[in-house]
């Protein structure tokens, strides 16, 4: 009988444990449960405890589908309630996770004022000084007026709080950013293989896209994140990469890719070791998602001091090209670097950006350049 109650024990414990690492949305995550109607005053949620499963601070809001402010209707993102911020309000939800793994946070926004509109994103506690981002919200790559976010973080602790706060200060509370569907991955770091001296070139690993939403996923640059949700890269630049996979959008290869969005605002680096003298070729592939961005594109990589430009003319509706670039190795370390030269935006009058696709990046070292 002992001996059946600790395998009992040890079974719950690693159902626990399988529980806590599954990925998706957190409990409650897109807030379809809400307070009680002795909870809410008109929308604003009374008393810390009132939404199912996280507790809020300030001036929250719950908001149904639909609602209006003024002329204005306001955008859930996801099913038919969501979330508001206002001045300083932050929501938190307490979770199960594997002390030391990577993860990746995602979540739906949008805009609810013309104002700029910022959230801070964090994990408590950490032993790391900097594990939070601020995501600006303003800038929209949509035409629905929402977006979907994703930041990483590590795991330090086997106990933790994800906590979404407004650190906004206007002069109408209520002119916070929606807050929708929150959700976790735990992200398997990638290795570099013989085939492959870059890590994650082909972004089959990366953040969770909401499989109820359309618009993938945008990464924002790496000064507003301590580690990367795109295992492998950084986002070296002054505006997001948007993360798409195969169920919305055309990718060259595989199920997920890079969309630049931003021109040379938008931009993908990552650093990788190479002998000094050493030849190497980097293989890319360059396309549209077939999301209606029309153009002429280019690609600039980088790789030391070189560089090779790669045009593509997208018809909006799909293809790729692909890209190489052959270069010398002048250091230990070398970042390889793509970004977009050119802004697009998509024809259907959204005045949305967009821009070319890029996927099945590889890095190989030539052992006989000569007769490459």
């Amino acid at each position: 009988m002992q001996k059946l109650q600790v395998l009992l024990v040890l079974f719950l414990a690693s159902y626990d444990a399988v529980f806590s690492l599954s990925d998706g949305l957190l409990p409650n995550g897109n807030f379809e449960k809400g307070p009680r109607p002795s909870q809410l005053k008109g929308s604003v949620v009374v008393g810390n405890d009132a939404i199912p499963n996280w507790t809020t601070q300030g001036f929250v809001e719950y908001i149904r589908s639909g609602q209006k402010q003024g002329d204005m209707v306001l955008v859930v993102p996801e099913g038919s309630y969501a979330v508001r911020l206002g001045n300083e309000a932050y929501i938190k939800q307490k979770v199960q996770l594997m002390k030391g793994g990577f993860y990746a946070l995602t979540f739906s926004a949008s805009r609810t004022c013309a104002q700029e509109e910022k959230l801070n994103v964090s994990v408590v506690p950490t032993t790391e000084k900097k594990d939070w981002g601020v995501i600006p919200i303003q800038t929209m790559y949509g035409s629905n007026g929402c977006e979907s976010f994703a930041c990483g973080f590590r795991a330090d602790y086997p106990e933790l709080d994800v906590v979404i706060h407004n650190p906004g200060v206007e002069e109408d509370p209520a002119c916070g950013p929606l807050v929708d569907s929150v959700a976790l991955k735990l992200l398997f770091l990638p290795r570099r293989t013989s085939a492959n001296l870059l890590k994650n070139g082909n972004f089959e690993e990366g953040p969770l896209i909401l499989p109820n939403t359309t618009w993938g996923v945008l990464i924002p640059p790496h000064i507003d994140d301590a580690h990367s949700p795109l295992p492998g890269w950084i986002i070296e630049s002054l505006k997001a990469v948007k993360y798409i996979d195969s169920d919305h959008y055309t990718v060259p290869e595989g199920k997920r890719a890079v969309e630049l969005v931003a021109g040379r605002e938008s931009a993908i680096a990552q650093v990788v070791r190479t002998t000094v003298g050493k030849v190497y070729d980097l293989t890319f592939s360059v396309g549209d998602a077939s999301n209606k961005c029309e153009g002429s594109m280019v690609v600039e990589a980088f790789a030391g001091k070189d560089t090779a430009k790669v045009p593509y003319e997208s018809k909006g509706k799909g293809g790729f090209v692909q890209g190489k670039l052959r270069f010398k190795a002048v250091s230990t370390r070398t970042r390889i670097i793509f970004y977009s030269s050119f802004y697009t935006m998509k024809n259907d009058n959204s005045g949305s950006l967009c821009g070319p696709v890029i996927d099945d990046i590889r890095l190989l070292s030539v052992r006989y350049p000569r007769q490459a």
